[in-house]
């Protein structure tokens, strides 16, 4: 049976991280979370000080991006593998939301990004990959066999953020959360390098009001088409 590429696109809190690891596991594929990498460079540049009283620095972040090694190692306990920034898990320190909030800042500058497309392209080059993201579609695997563009109302995303960063024990409320998410939305979808948007040849899925089951199925159907041409 042939292996594929998966891409999966779509704005923040759609479950796309969720839904991709679900499908690696289940066609024995390597999962890579890009968004996690963007995160970890994010975290990276926190505590190396490149934002000060609110602002971020971005010329010291370029200036040493080639101290960030990135990889990602299998957890068996979970299930799922957790990344790793210069040999260090950093799997719930890029969780909080205070990466949330400066994310987006960090993945609008074209040198981090350029850096973690290659990065990307490298992980995927032997297909059975399924890549989740915001531009694995449209850049970084514009010939993945299927890709896949997940959407849900504001609303619902913010509830779902919500309630995973309360059941891990952060202090947050819903409106900060909810303020996020369309920040989010508005950085990623109006950045001048590699906005959010959908591919093309994409085929969208909206998950307001569909179980992880429901989506899983729905999309196994879509593989199992290609797979089997």
């Amino acid at each position: 049976m042939k292996r594929i590429t998966i891409a999966i696109d779509g704005y923040s809190s759609t479950g796309k991280s969720t839904v991709a690891k679900a499908l690696a596991k289940r066609l024995s594929y390597t999962y890579v979370d890009s968004g996690a990498m963007y995160r970890a460079v994010t975290y990276f540049a926190m505590i190396n000080n490149c934002f000060e009283d609110g602002l971020f620095n971005s010329n010291k972040l370029k200036n040493t991006l080639d101290q960030i090694h990135i990889s990602f190692k299998y957890n068996n306990d979970i299930g799922y593998s957790e990344v790793y920034l210069n040999d260090k898990n950093i799997e719930s320190e890029i969780r909080s939301l205070e990466v949330s909030n400066f994310v987006s800042h960090v993945a609008a500058v074209s040198e981090v990004r350029k850096l973690m497309v290659k990065q990307q392209q490298a992980m995927g080059r032997n297909k059975g990959v399924v890549m989740d993201g915001r531009d694995i579609g449209t850049v970084v695997f514009k010939d993945a066999e299927l890709k896949l563009f997940m959407t849900a109302s504001s609303e619902v995303r913010a509830n779902r953020r919500f309630e995973e960063l309360i059941s891990k024990g952060d202090n947050v409320k819903y409106e900060e959360v909810l303020e996020n998410i369309i920040n989010r939305d508005q950085i990623d979808t109006t950045r001048a390098d590699s906005p959010l948007t959908k591919a093309v040849d994409a085929i969208e899925i909206d998950n307001s009001s569909l179980s992880k089951v429901e989506q899983l199925d729905v999309i196994l159907k879509y593989v199992e088409r290609i797979i089997t041409e």
